[in-house]
C-alpha cells in the first residue's frame, strides 16, 4: 500500500501541541542525548535518512527513522519521499507546525526524527580503514558538518569526533552535512590519546594538519607521484630526498579547533605535522577548506 493510499490521521495543525514541543526539544543537546534521537530537516537530508533506514531494515537491523512530519505540498513535490517512507509513522502537518518543530528560520516542509547512528571506535578501526578524518575540539557545528561532507566526498572510511568537539547531531551540523551524515560511519566522544594508541596498534599513520608543520602537503603529493612513476630509491620528482611519509598509507588526519588549531598535546600524538601551502596573501585556510585539501590528497594517493 502506497503512502497516498493509507488512511491518514488528522492533519497536525496546533503548533503548541505536546508532540510538536517534544520534537522541537530535539534541537537541544540534552533532549537528544536523553532520547538518542535527532532531527533531519529538508528533502535532501530526509531522502538520505530514508535510504539509510531501508538499508538497515534490509540487513535485519533496527530502522533509522522513527517518525516523519511533512506538509502535503512537500510530499506532492517530492513523491519519492512518500514512497521511501513505507513503514515509517508519517503525519501531515501544517507549515506552522513544521516551523515550530524545525530549527531553521525557513523550514523546507519536512522533518524526520532519527535514531543516533554513531558506531563504536573499535568497530571502525577493526574494519581496516584507509582514510579517517579526526576532529579535535572543533566547536562550530557548520564546520563539523562541512568536514564530514568533505570526508564523504573524498571516500573516507569514517569521521571521528573528539569528546570536546561539537555534537554532530546539532541541527546546524546535520544540515551542513547535506545528507552525508547518513553515508559513512561516525564515531563520537573519542579520547584522542586513546585513538592515537589504537591507530598505532593497527598501523594507521597520524598526520596533523598544521600551518606550521615541517612537512609540506605539495611535497608529500610529489613524492607520492614519484613512487607511482617508479622513481628509484626515495628521491622525489626533482631528485631531492622525498618526505618520509607515504600518503598512500592508511592515514588518520587530525584537524583542530577553528581559532587555535591543534593543541600541543594533540600535535604530539601525530607522526608528522603537515602544512597546506598558501600561495597568495591569505593568512590561512578555513577548517573546511584545509580538511578538504588534505583528505583529497590522501584519497588520490590511495586510489592511484
Amino acid at each position: 500500500m502506497s503512502f497516498s493510499e493509507r488512511p491518514q490521521a488528522a492533519i497536525m495543525s496546533n503548533p503548541r501541541a505536546d508532540r510538536v514541543r517534544d520534537v522541537a526539544r530535539l534541537a537541544g543537546r540534552s533532549a537528544r542525548s536523553r532520547q538518542g534521537l535527532f532531527l533531519a530537516e529538508g528533502p535532501q537530508s530526509v531522502r538520505e535518512a530514508l535510504v539509510a533506514h531501508r538499508e538497515r531494515l534490509s540487513r535485519g537491523e533496527e530502522g533509522l527513522v522513527t517518525e516523519l512530519y511533512a506538509s502535503q505540498a512537500c510530499l506532492d513535490r517530492y513523491p519519492e519521499l512518500a514512497a521511501g517512507a513505507e513503514g515509517v509513522r508519517t503525519r501531515i502537518a501544517t507549515d506552522e507546525v513544521l516551523a515550530a518543530m524545525a530549527d531553521t528560520v525557513n523550514p523546507q516542509g519536512i522533518v524526520a526524527v532519527c535514531r543516533f547512528l554513531d558506531r563504536p571506535l573499535d568497530e571502525v578501526l577493526d574494519a581496516g580503514p584507509r582514510l579517517l578524518a579526526v576532529l579535535c575540539q572543533v566547536r562550530d557545528p557548520g564546520n563539523a558538518g562541512t568536514v564530514l561532507r568533505a570526508a564523504d566526498a573524498a571516500g573516507a572510511d569514517a569521521v571521528i569526533y573528539s569528546g570536546s568537539s561539537v555534537d554532530i547531531y546539532n541541527p546546524k551540523a546535520v544540515r551542513s552535512t547535506a545528507g552525508s551524515l547518513f553515508h559513512l560511519p561516525v564515531v563520537t566522544g573519542v579520547d584522542v590519546a586513546d585513538l592515537a594508541a589504537r591507530c598505532a596498534e593497527r598501523g594507521i599513520g597520524i598526520l596533523a594538519a598544521d600551518g606550521y608543520g615541517s612537512l609540506d602537503l605539495d611535497e608529500l603529493q610529489d613524492a607520492s607521484a614519484a613512487r607511482r612513476l617508479g622513481a628509484s630509491g626515495s628521491a622525489g620528482l626533482d631528485g631531492e630526498q622525498a618526505p618520509s611519509y607515504d600518503l598512500a598509507s592508511p592515514t588518520a588526519w587530525f584537524f583542530g579547533n577553528e581559532a587555535q588549531g591543534l593543541a600541543p598535546e594533540e600535535l604530539a600524538l601525530s607522526d608528522h605535522r603537515v602544512a597546506v601551502p598558501v600561495y597568495g596573501s591569505a593568512e590561512s585556510l578555513n577548517l573546511g577548506t584545509a580538511a578538504t585539501v588534505c583528505l583529497y590528497a590522501s584519497a588520490r594517493a590511495q586510489r592511484r
